[in-house]
């Protein structure tokens, strides 16, 4: 099959080559890949309703003081058992760490107050790298969640005996 010149009428050899869509600068993103991308407040929605759930939260424990009984449950472990958890204190860190009270976070729960930070930094990046165009990835292997599991561990059973008790909430 011969192609035509739409313009003269004439056979033409070789490609067609159509001159209706301008072609993009050098480097230039094709004008698909340009519509596809939402703009960069639709594309902060999730960050920024995680950011606004974690404040919520954080704005909550607050101003409802875990140190007066009656406001929240008690650890059904530490209740039952005397067992203190990786989790218990976790209210009463938060409640300090609003505060900025940094010491009393720490003594009342040492690994809530690095969760906290750790959410910072990751909430951070996850930001930054939306707003590049790039996906969050977290690849923790195998060995990264034993390692964080193990240390839980040992914090758990370390507060747990006698001269641990400076972790007891």
């Amino acid at each position: 099959m011969r192609s035509v010149d739409a313009e003269t009428g004439k056979p033409t050899q070789g490609p067609t080559v159509t001159r209706d869509a301008p072609v993009p600068p050098r480097g230039a993103a094709p004008p698909a890949a340009v519509a596809a991308r939402p703009p960069s407040a639709a594309r902060l929605a999730v960050p920024a309703g995680v950011l606004a759930a974690v404040a919520g939260a954080f704005a909550y424990v607050g101003s409802v003081d875990p140190n007066e009984a009656g406001h929240y449950p008690v650890c059904p472990l530490l209740r039952f058992t005397g067992v203190y958890c990786p989790g218990c204190g976790g209210l009463r860190s938060a409640h300090a760490f609003v505060h900025g009270d940094l010491p009393t976070a720490l003594q009342a729960n040492a690994p809530a107050v690095l969760g906290y930070l750790g959410f910072a930094v990751l909430w951070t990046v996850w930001v930054i790298r939306v707003v590049r165009g790039r996906p969050l990835r977290l690849d923790l292997g195998p060995v990264h969640l034993w390692t964080l599991g193990a240390l839980l561990l040992a914090f758990t059973v370390v507060r747990n005996l006698p001269f641990g008790g400076w972790l007891v909430p």
